[in-house]
């Protein structure tokens, strides 16, 4: 019998920040539009929210009654490791569906955009069919298609839209990097799988691409997000150049992926690129709100100053790794040498 943390472990935490980041990104893109509506918002985030954990709970479902997940490396599933009844998660999907869907209804009715619930008919369909049905999109290595759609424009552009009526080429920009954030989140998740995804005939588009071209995937995905934050510099706001410091943070992600981490190994990836994706929403959605509300500060001259920033601490923390590597090897060589002199002088006597 599943117990309340197997449930939490089931709706995958570690992914809710992929439901979220888009609506606070959206949020802030309104308030640079000075269209801003708290109680919008708030329903945007409960729909993502809601229709991220359906999702989740439907691939454990599925994937689970397919046989897909006796392979797999990551922590046990519900279903897939025989922890409940495969029906209670199915309807844990359900439910998760239904409230997005009542507060998608909500949304809908207080901004008037009616034909927005096909959109949502069309979400839940393709949140189901992931994983489900028997020609799952998801096992012919188009997931990422569904994530970019769903988690990048949609959360994002609807966002927008449901509080102005308009959906401006900035909103598809921005959704543009947070869906490859997303993106980029289900491929490490993949690149973990390969293994076992190949033993269950899933193609995922992970294992189409193969070790290699998957791994460096996952960074060009995360630094075109960076140029994607930029970008808004040709908008008029004149901090954007202050964004390319992130790309230390993707660096630092990408080092045990390109370097060929595995299994567990690549968990606390997963973590932080959902952490990534929270903090890249927050940081844009804060400087779309503090340029709109400080409109006459030095904005160019705070965002290379926090670039220039950035980047000398990320030189100064190298610099130390550096240092400290070169003295752990002189005192490893400086140990072993004294381990020869000591045996060559008790051999002498």
């Amino acid at each position: 019998m599943a117990n309340f943390s197997d449930w939490i472990e089931g709706a995958r935490v570690r992914t809710l920040p992929a439901s979220l980041a888009p609506v606070i990104l959206g949020a802030g893109i309104t308030t640079a539009m000075h269209q801003f509506s708290l109680p919008l918002t708030l329903l945007a985030a409960g729909v993502a929210l809601f229709f991220q954990i359906g999702a989740n709970f439907a691939n454990d479902y599925s994937d689970g009654i397919r046989g897909t997940d006796e392979f797999r490396q990551g922590p046990p599933r519900l279903t897939g490791g025989g922890k409940t009844d495969p029906a209670m998660v199915k309807w844990a999907a359900f439910v998760s569906f239904a409230i997005a869907c009542g507060f998608g209804l909500a949304l809908v009715a207080l901004s008037g955009f009616w034909w927005l619930l096909l959109t949502g008919v069309a979400a839940v369909l393709a949140a189901w069919f992931y994983t489900g049905g028997k020609n799952p999109y998801g096992y012919i290595g188009l997931g990422e298609i569904f994530v970019m759609l769903f988690f990048g424009y949609m959360a994002t552009v609807g966002t927008v839209y449901t509080q102005t009526g308009r959906a401006p080429l900035l909103a598809w920009a921005l959704a543009t990097g947070i869906g490859l954030i997303a993106c980029a989140l289900l491929m490490v998740n993949n690149i973990r799988d390969i293994p076992t995804d190949k033993q269950a005939g899933k193609r995922t588009l992970a294992v189409r691409l193969g070790q290699r071209k998957a791994r460096w995937s996952y960074y060009a995905m995360l630094a075109a997000a960076v140029v994607l934050a930029t970008l808004l510099y040709l908008w008029g706001y004149a901090v954007a150049p202050a964004f390319l410091g992130l790309l230390v943070w993707v660096v630092a992600l990408s080092r045990p992926v390109i370097s060929g981490a595995t299994g567990h190994d690549l968990l606390g990836v997963l973590r932080n690129t959902g952490l990534f994706e929270l903090s890249y929403a927050i940081l844009v959605a804060g400087a779309l709100v503090f340029t709109t509300l400080f409109p006459h500060w030095a904005w160019g001259t705070i965002g290379w100053a926090l670039l220039l920033l950035v980047w000398l601490v990320w030189l100064a923390v190298e610099a130390g790794k550096l240092l400290l590597r070169n003295r752990h090897h002189q005192h490893t060589a400086d140990s072993a040498q004294l381990a020869v002199d000591s045996e060559a002088s008790a051999t002498s006597e």
